[in-house]
């Protein structure tokens, strides 16, 4: 797959807005001294047994519409004049107080874990946190609501199938989807003149000063196991040790093990090639007229996903519920898609922004067409076979263990 469109920095509504430094090493395993205790060796708790439908059912009975939600998401994933939210309240009258308040994982982890372990209430019903470590702790220490599936028709019926048997939530017990993102390699076509479409092109002698890895260890670690065959997801330590070794054989060619700031550097020429993310170069395409090129390498890819769920010791749980499976509805995914311009969990989307397209006219219509043209948005189903999840770690030891591997050889 690649990103090669040339797009009117004027064009993309909300772009310019784009929070730029979404997935960096803080948010995957904190550089703060509190957010780094937290991944390293994890909050103390009694593991939960996965729900039944008997805890499903335990825990939503009695529970009532309130009338209330209050939602905590990260910045600009919402469009500015809130009006689907606003749209949800005239239909159902649940006022919403949307609060963009979370930063990255770990610190937002910390934050609320106190008042989960002591069974109180966060003060927020809904909240999308990224599949990983701090999501890994939600549901093994029982922090979240079972969720009831059979108030969630609009999920079933329209989310990508892709979406419904993760790893990390099997059977979405506990999260579904709000939206998702994949990483991959970007190169600059004035500079490399070979296709790119293997991760073993990354250890390339002839890039040497001008090749680019990510700094986040889950990251780094997943392209060095997918190099070797090795599927992230069920990934053992010993397989880690094999990935880190390939890693280091790298390690002299690098220029620089990035976080957020790579896509300059890529435009600029200062770095050739790079792991990256795919809405970063979707972002740095349309807003500085870029030609940076984007692939899904043959070995594979990581996708990751922001994902909605409620905290067990919500007050308005049935509201957030209602919310949940609203933004399932293809007409509501379109109207956010249209805003965040990253992988939607709704493909019916596609058909919905078609017709918004064809009924535009000038800026707005080129809008809308270069979402629907972009790989980025909509990736094509041979990319999204070859793309996997990081591996899912489970206890203090094992995400030590996988921290002292890998971060080693983007820090030292």
């Amino acid at each position: 797959m690649k990103m090669n469109q040339k797009i009117d920095p004027a064009l993309l509504r909300g772009v310019s807005q784009r929070r730029y430094d979404r997935r960096d090493v803080m948010k995957l395993f904190g550089v703060g001294a509190a957010g780094m205790a937290l991944a390293a060796c994890g909050v103390k708790g009694a593991k939960q047994a996965p729900a039944d439908q008997d805890a499903v059912a335990k825990y939503w009975s009695g529970k009532k519409q309130n009338g209330h939600l209050d939602f905590a998401t990260w910045a600009l994933y919402m469009p500015t004049d809130h009006a689907p939210l606003k749209a949800f309240t005239k239909e159902t009258g649940i006022t919403v107080n949307y609060q963009e308040v979370i930063q990255d994982d770990p610190e937002w982890y910390g934050k609320i874990q106190p008042q989960l372990a002591a069974d109180k209430p966060t003060g927020y019903d809904l909240m999308v946190v990224t599949n990983g470590i701090e999501l890994d702790k939600l549901i093994d220490f029982g922090y979240l609501a079972p969720l009831d599936h059979s108030k969630l028709p609009n999920y079933a019926q329209n989310a990508d199938p892709i979406y419904r048997d993760e790893a990390y939530d099997k059977g979405n017990v506990y999260s579904i989807p709000y939206t998702s993102g994949y990483t991959g390699i970007a190169y600059n076509p004035t500079y490399v003149k070979e296709p790119i479409t293997k991760i073993a092109q990354l250890w390339d002698p002839k890039y040497a000063g001008k090749l680019g890895m990510m700094k986040a260890p889950q990251e780094l670690g997943n392209f060095g196991m997918l190099l070797l065959g090795i599927n992230p997801e069920t990934s053992t330590p010993q397989d880690w040790e094999k990935a880190a070794a390939k890693l280091q054989e790298q390690k002299p060619l690098v220029r620089a093990y990035v976080t957020q700031d790579y896509t300059k550097s890529l435009a600029n020429g200062d770095l050739w090639i790079c792991q990256a993310w795919s809405g970063d170069i979707f972002q740095e395409n349309a807003s500085n007229g870029s030609n940076l090129q984007f692939v899904v390498p043959e070995e594979g890819g990581t996708i990751w996903t922001d994902n909605m769920m409620i905290p067990k010791t919500a007050a308005n749980p049935v509201d957030a519920l209602m919310m949940m499976d609203y933004f399932y509805r293809p007409q509501v995914a379109a109207e956010l898609t249209e805003f965040i311009n990253y992988v939607t969990p709704v493909p019916s989307t596609k058909d919905r922004i078609a017709k918004h397209a064809a009924a535009s006219t000038g800026d707005d219509k080129k809008t809308l067409e270069a979402i629907l043209t972009s790989p980025l948005v909509y990736p094509t189903a041979a990319d999204l076979a070859k793309l996997k999840r990081y591996p899912t770690l489970k206890s203090a030891d094992e995400q030590k263990t996988y921290q002292n591997t890998f971060l080693p050889i983007s820090s030292g």
